[in-house]
């Protein structure tokens, strides 16, 4: 029995009658949708960022920094002459036979820490002696105080802890970068 040679090999697109089951390959997608699913993919990305990011001014929801300047008393002042800050009142009673501590619930109000050059201003409102910006500047301290400057406001000679630092911007075993020009 002779042998029959190989046959060749033929493109299937070029003789579709010798593979019919094989037909001439089309691209099956639309390229006028997939730019269509791509730009409603973007656009839904940009509303999740813009919805996600937008700052709540809701008294109840302080989320930013703006809405606690904008609480600070005497804002216009605290924001030139120091920074606002959230002040958290609150009493801890310590118990020794038996020992046990006990706290009470913090009261959260908008107030104001000045920088140590601008401790003077209260007392040029007569509102602290020299005496008292002389002692708070001894101990390297600084005056934060809350309620509006004209309707006795609560002051008191105020010491930064930096000891623990901020883990938001310092994360544990990270080098502290920090300069002394951001101190107050």
């Amino acid at each position: 029995m002779a042998r029959r040679p190989p046959p060749r090999y033929s493109d299937p697109r070029s003789n579709p009658s010798r593979y019919p089951d094989q037909e001439p390959k089309v691209p099956k997608f639309n390229y006028g949708a997939i730019a269509l699913f791509g730009g409603i993919f973007i656009l839904g990305i940009g509303v999740g960022i813009g919805v996600s990011s937008s700052a709540s001014f809701d008294p109840k929801n302080v989320a930013s920094r703006e809405v606690i300047d904008k609480s600070a008393p005497n804002a216009e002042l605290c924001v030139q002459f120091g920074a606002s800050a959230i002040v958290s009142d609150l009493r801890v009673f310590i118990t020794l036979n038996p020992f046990s501590v006990y706290v009470t619930q913090p009261a959260m109000q908008p107030g104001c820490v000045l920088r140590q050059s601008n401790m003077t201003l209260l007392e040029q409102k007569r509102l602290i002696t020299a005496e008292q910006v002389r002692d708070c500047r001894n101990r390297m301290n600084t005056f934060g105080f809350v309620g509006t400057l004209e309707s006795k406001p609560k002051i008191d000679c105020i010491y930064s802890n930096d000891a623990a630092g901020n883990l938001f911007i310092n994360p544990p075993g990270s080098v502290n970068l920090r300069s002394e020009g951001e101190n107050f």
